[in-house]
């Protein structure tokens, strides 16, 4: 298709026409030609401004932000506040002000605490996705000039140099040592060499040599190169594309409290329709019928359930917050805590990001090296004993280290709080792990100041220095591949110094034992030349090398990683690693990491590629592990694991994993190192980008999801005593055990008082002890509806046969009342205590065992009390309220009442654990 494109020798008119080329194929000639552009003096400015008017902007196409008021709206999507919105109507209509007032304060009040906090994580993401314009130096009109990255147009002559990030997708004319790191593309760890020659059609996007992506960084080199695709038409604008495309799930909870909902607003009219018909069957007037099926709509539905949802959310998304995590939507947090499966990137996510010597061969001994990253500390080993290269017995060591540290480029420094690399992550490892045996850069660069060098060369596969000694010769520094290298060197250093003969076999099998563990395995190697020798070209280094050892390093992973997989494999959640990386390497980290066995199978991309949807999802249920794996195929991933009634949570930082960070129930960024298109796809994000958050988001995940339950648990046998005893009270034609405006006070004071703690409530030790749940499982769950029958039979006993005994005994309605509701909360009270971790925290403090105190329901208890005191003997509470004040004697009965309920909830607790 690039071929015949070519031969019409049209010019693109747009950026969707840019997909049309396969430019890793074609050569300069006919990349210059097609683009109308020069090889050497670039394009002129007017023919840049007339492209850049064609063609637009170098920036993709953002999306449209919502508007302040839009957002506020959106809050009102909920099917629980259609029915509060419906029953505040027609409270108002009946002119009960208090009443509807009360309604519609509840609703108001919830969709203001989602609008704020929404508000709140939308602007921490804009902060932390603040745009930094990128510049470029460019040639036009035969000079160099420094741009903005969005005035690039198709043609234009990029020059890149180290520290540079890629502006454009850049087709490279020339090199010189130019290495990139495409991490954030391609998931590659180690930055990719680049040359100009021609290649396959078929070539993968992580292997093309001669092509430089947006948003890359150089991390060594110079190089120059054409621009071939910008804006929506680069390979981060393509996956931008399948991020849109994605398709944003509902997470478990919407789903369920929406079915939740429906089912409840069915039944409410049912029995509100069952209410009127019976009282005008019974001859009662229409407008007191009417007011009684009103009074049981009210008393059915539960005000507090949207605002107790909202709080334990947001309570939950507070708590991620001091443990550095941002929550962009409430539903998040329970969402993550339903998750069965998580998917993870490698680099920067489960690994360091910092290249690190684990294994050293020199000598014909073997040495290990502690301590990670660029850091100085850690110790050389071998035989678990640490060693000194100074000593005799270490020459060849010591000379293998010297030879990593002097034939080198980049240097490591103290920055933001820790070490930081400037130039690339594998010439820092061997900073690194010089530094642990004691030698540093500046002291022996002094002693042995450089001459001349050669830079890394993709055709060659090393990098060459010459340094002057005082022994009256100069040496010849060399690092580079190992076949380079050994087939180059006849002779190597023994323990003491001494020459002996190479032996390549021995060689290659410890360099098959380091590829085994999934480290990069470079060779070092030395020649001595004449003292007046002060140039080197490549015929100095064809032969007569001498061997001084390998050194293998690797991106390690996160120690905290470790414990975090671990305790997510011990809560029944399965840990998957989806990395561009190579398979050799992605196995290793996951064995080190714990997220296979040794027999595990490792998928590449091209395997899935060739797998229909079936086999996709029976590999994505079985293995553990799927390396070299394009954008697509991650959303493939994902939405075969979701085909599977899999709950999959994705982590990430890369443009890479954009796509399937959307299609995930839960998305999850990395804040610090993630790219702004990660960002913006993903539902919750790391500010500390570390893997072990996760964890901490699953226990709040979970906690929250059972802090819910409790409160469905508590609230609706409220409601539904309250109910059964309207419906009763009307099917027997008697007085009212209870008036509308006192269901009112009930469900928006009392009980909204005491189900608020239960949002408080820490997590239980066992939080992280149980399988995930059922991704299925209704939010009313068999055991846990035998609880509310239960506990809603109790409270039906306690207003109705309250209310009837102090009736026949004091025929006073109001006291009668009174009486009923005051032992309705004190059943509240009693089972509140019996369900919550109150009382089990203060036990364990009393019994020295160190563990907060749960004080929110005891805080709830307090100012219930006042509450009902208030209610029942003020005299302006007695006008409204149509109370009466009670006794001593009287408060206690209604207190002994309501105490049997915590015996109900301890046989309860025993067949429906809610902790």
């Amino acid at each position: 298709m690039a071929t015949n494109t070519i031969a019409k020798n049209s010019f693109p008119q747009t950026t969707k026409d840019l997909l049309n080329y396969e430019w890793h194929t074609l050569a300069e000639q006919q990349i210059v030609k097609t683009l109308a552009s020069h090889p050497e003096a670039g394009l002129t400015d007017e023919e840049a401004v007339t492209r850049h008017q064609q063609m637009g902007a170098n920036q993709l196409t953002g999306k449209d932000e919502k508007s302040p008021w839009l957002r506020f709206i959106e809050q009102f999507n909920q099917p629980l506040l259609y029915i509060l919105l419906t029953a505040g109507v027609v409270t108002l209509l009946l002119r009960d002000w208090i009443d509807a007032g009360v309604i519609f304060a509840v609703i108001l009040i919830n969709v203001i605490i989602g609008y704020i906090q929404e508000s709140k994580a939308e602007g921490a993401i804009a902060a932390l996705s603040k745009a930094v314009t990128t510049e470029a130096t460019v040639i036009r009109n035969g000079k160099k000039t420094r741009l903005a990255s969005t005035e690039l147009v198709l043609g234009d002559l990029v020059l890149l140099a180290s520290g540079d990030k890629v502006p454009a997708d850049l087709r490279l004319l020339s090199v010189r040592g130019l290495q990139v790191d495409e991490s954030a593309l391609t998931g590659e760890s180690v930055p990719v060499e680049k040359a100009t020659q021609l290649l396959d059609v078929e070539t993968p996007l992580a292997e093309r040599s001669n092509m430089a992506y947006t948003g890359s960084f150089v991390t060594f080199g110079q190089g120059e190169g054409i621009v071939v695709a910008i804006a929506d038409a680069t390979e981060t604008g393509r996956i931008s594309q399948l991020i849109e495309g994605s398709t944003g799930l509902k997470t478990p909870l919407t789903r369920k409290i929406d079915k939740f909902s429906k089912t409840l607003l069915y039944v409410i009219l049912g029995l509100a329709a069952l209410t009127f018909a019976v009282g005008l069957g019974q001859g009662g007037s229409l407008i007191n019928v009417f007011k009684a099926s009103v009074a049981l709509v009210v008393s059915a539905i539960p005000e507090g359930l949207p605002a107790i949802v909202t709080v334990t959310l947001a309570i939950g998304v507070s708590r991620m917050a001091r443990r550095h995590a941002i929550i962009r939507k409430l539903p998040a947090v329970e969402a993550l805590g339903s998750t069965t499966v998580i998917c993870s990137d490698k680099t920067g996510t489960l690994t360091e990001n910092q290249m690190t010597v684990q294994a050293i061969y020199a000598g014909k001994q073997k040495y290990s090296v502690n301590g990670i990253g660029y850091a100085p500390d850690g110790e050389i080993l071998m035989d678990q004993k640490s060693v000194d290269p100074n000593g005799d017995r270490h020459v060849a060591l010591r000379e293998c280290l010297e030879a990593g540290l002097l034939c080198n480029d980049s240097h490591i420094e103290w920055r933001d709080g820790q070490w930081s690399v400037v130039g690339t992550p594998t010439e820092g490892a061997l900073i690194a792990v010089a530094q642990k045996a004691g030698f540093m850069q500046a002291t022996l660069e002094q002693e042995m100041p450089r001459i001349d060098t050669i830079p890394f060369e993709s055709q060659y596969q090393y990098m060459a220095t010459l340094h002057e000694l005082d022994a009256g010769v100069n040496v010849i520094y060399i690092k580079g591949s190992v076949e380079a290298v050994l087939k180059r060197a006849k002779q190597m250093l023994d323990t003491q110094g001494q020459l002996t003969p190479v032996n390549p076999a021995a060689v290659e099998q410890e360099v098959e034992r380091m590829a085994e563990q999934g480290l990069r395995v470079l060779a070092f190697a030395r020649k001595e030349v004449a003292a007046n020798r002060q140039s080197l070209d490549h015929t100095d280094i064809e032969d007569s090398l001498v061997l001084l050892g390998l050194q293998g390093m690797i991106d390690p992973p996160r120690q905290e990683a470790i414990a975090a997989i671990r305790a997510c494999q011990e809560a029944g959640i399965k840990v998957k690693m989806i990395t561009g990386d190579h398979a050799l390497t992605a196995f290793a980290i996951a064995r080190q990491i714990g997220i296979c066995s040794v027999q595990e199978q490792v998928f590449t991309g091209g395997q899935l590629a060739q797998m229909d949807e079936p086999e996709l999802a029976q590999a994505a249920e079985l293995s553990m592990v799927f390396a070299r794996v394009a954008p697509e195929q991650k959303l493939r991933l994902v939405k075969a694991l979701q085909s599977k009634g899999e709950i999959v949570a994705m982590t990430g930082d890369g443009v890479n994993d954009a796509p399937a960070l959307k299609q995930a129930d839960i998305g999850v960024a990395m804040g610090i190192a993630g790219s702004d298109v990660a960002k913006e796809s993903a539902d919750m994000l790391l500010t500390d980008d570390n893997f072990a958050s996760i964890e901490a988001a699953v226990e709040e995940g979970r906690a929250v999801y059972r802090n819910l339950r409790k409160a469905i648990a508590f609230m609706l046998p409220i409601n539904v005593g309250e109910s059964m005893t309207i419906l009763i009270g009307i099917l027997l034609a008697t007085v009212l055990p209870i008036l509308p405006i006192q269901i009112l006070w009930l469900n928006m004071v009392s009980s909204v008082a005491l189900i608020a703690p239960l949002a408080f409530e820490p997590k239980s030790g066992q939080v992280m002890q149980q399988p995930p749940r059922n991704p299925n499982e209704k939010l009313l769950s068999g055991s846990l509806v035998q609880r509310i029958v239960a506990i809603s039979v109790f409270n039906w006993v306690v207003i109705f046969g309250m209310f009837q005994s102090v009736l026949q005994i004091t025929n006073n309605e109001a006291l009668a009342r009174t009486m009923a509701i005051n032992g309705l909360v004190a059943a509240e009270v009693f089972y509140l205590l019996s369900i919550t971790q109150f009382l089990p925290s203060v036990f364990a403090r009393i019994q020295g065992k160190s563990i907060s105190v749960a004080y929110a329901p005891a805080i709830g208890i307090v100012g219930v009390v006042i509450l009902q005191c208030l209610f029942s003997q003020w005299g302006m509470m007695n006008q409204v309220f149509d109370t009466t004040p009670l006794t001593f004697t009287q408060a206690l009965i209604c207190i002994g009442v309501g105490f049997p309920v915590v015996l109900i909830a301890l046989i309860l607790q025993r067949f429906d654990p809610l902790n």
